[in-house]
């Protein structure tokens, strides 16, 4: 009965209602449309750094992470295999030999970042081949080497020019030698693109003087999570000997900048948060002072106050359920067309976040669960503020009332 009653009464004052139910839809709109660019920026940021290159897990020899020279590189050999063929089928390793060196062009130099790789496994964990704008992806040993595009712009180099490289290799053997550009990547990661550089890995072990060996297996955890598989690896393989590290390990900065982000959001989603409860409160204030006299009446006529009182409550409750409703339908829309066309800064802001390692690009979340918090805290405003109908007719007069 009181349902039933509440029911109408919404719709006894159609503007009144959907001012109310706007103001709750907007509310729902603008904090889901907040929070999706927020995630969506830093899922897109870490995915840029960890799935183009780092990995989700990576396996080092003991102290490597620490001190990243050469002359830490362990052998990849068969007792690696078996524990490769021991991990869930999903799971593949991807071993690298990475080593500064100098490279040169005719009339340029630049530090690089040179990762011998199989270029097989690294296409499957990273998509290296889709990632070249440019010439072709070697797929065998002598097929030539991709560069980055921001190394190409700063050495001035194209495909199917050579790049002279010298370093220092494993246990202090000269490295040198030059190779032909078979390919330009884009990362998505300005600060990576403008010092990586890849060869096939019996090329990198020869050039610096480390047949067998690798300084990382980049682990790809396939359809499996890479917590869980970073915790099997630490059971299987020898900790004294080597380190096992997730990609929260690998980068804290990382995780500490998203902190540090999230932290200032909640005070954002705080003054936000605030804002629409002065708008809702505004509205069901509106609402309780227009219907005064008729509170009078009712209670005057035998009706008891709880029960008019949970019949305005279930007044005000309907119309937050169906506006967080709404709103959340309403902003699905809206978060797909940003992720489907992300923001893109130019400018100052991009240049900032390019110092960051990041790309300029901010697309949205369309994850679940950022549509149904924002929902849930609106719809809890929204209950938490239909107490008050229930206290102002708690202290109704009826005859004062009605004379008003």
């Amino acid at each position: 009965m009181l349902l039933k009653l509440a029911w109408r009464n919404i719709w006894r004052n159609r503007r009144r209602s959907l001012i109310t139910l706007a103001s709750i839809v907007f509310a729902v709109m603008l904090s889901t449309f907040m929070e999706s660019l927020q995630k969506g920026a830093w899922n897109h940021m870490i995915d840029n750094v960890v799935s183009s290159y780092y990995g989700y897990v990576q396996i080092h020899s003991k102290g490597y992470w620490d001190d990243q020279v050469i002359d830490r590189a362990f052998m990849f050999d068969d007792s690696l295999g078996r524990v490769a063929a021991d991990l869930p089928s999903a799971v593949s390793l991807v071993p690298r030999l990475e080593s500064f060196a100098l490279g040169a062009s005719a009339n340029r130099t630049r530090a690089v970042m040179l990762v011998g790789t199989d270029p097989a496994a690294e296409d499957a964990l990273t998509g290296l081949s889709g990632k070249v704008i440019e010439g072709n992806y070697p797929r065998n040993a002598g097929e030539g080497m991709l560069i980055g595009d921001g190394l190409a712009r700063q050495l001035d180099l194209g495909v199917g020019d050579t790049i002279v490289l010298i370093s220092q290799g494993f246990r202090g053997v000269n490295a040198a030698g030059k190779y032909a550009i078979s390919g330009i990547v884009s990362l998505g990661s300005p600060e990576l693109d403008k010092m990586m550089a890849w060869m096939s890995l019996p090329e990198a072990q020869w050039f610096f003087g480390a047949e067998g060996r690798v300084t990382s297996l980049a682990v790809d955890p396939g359809g499996g999570h890479a917590k869980q598989v970073t915790k099997l690896l630490r059971t299987t393989l020898d900790t004294s000997q080597y380190e096992i590290m997730s990609w929260e390990e690998l980068l804290p900065e990382l995780l500490e900048a998203r902190a540090l982000d999230s932290a200032g959001n909640y005070i954002v989603y705080f003054i936000l948060y605030l804002i629409i409860a002065f708008g809702m409160y505004g509205t069901i204030l509106m609402m309780a002072r227009e219907r005064e006299y008729e509170f009078g009446v009712l209670l005057a006529v035998g009706m008891r106050r709880l029960a008019l009182g949970w019949s305005v409550y279930l007044e005000v409750l309907m119309l937050g359920l169906f506006g967080a409703l709404a709103g959340m339908v309403l902003s699905v829309p809206l978060v797909w067309y940003f992720r489907i066309h992300p923001l893109r800064f130019t400018g100052d802001i991009a240049a900032s976040l390019e110092k960051f390692g990041f790309e300029p690009i901010f697309p949205t979340s369309v994850e679940p669960r950022v549509f149904l918090m924002q929902a849930a805290v609106v719809l809890i405003l929204t209950t938490a503020l239909a107490l008050y109908p229930i206290v102002k007719i708690a202290g109704i007069r009826p005859m004062v009332a009605m004379r008003k």
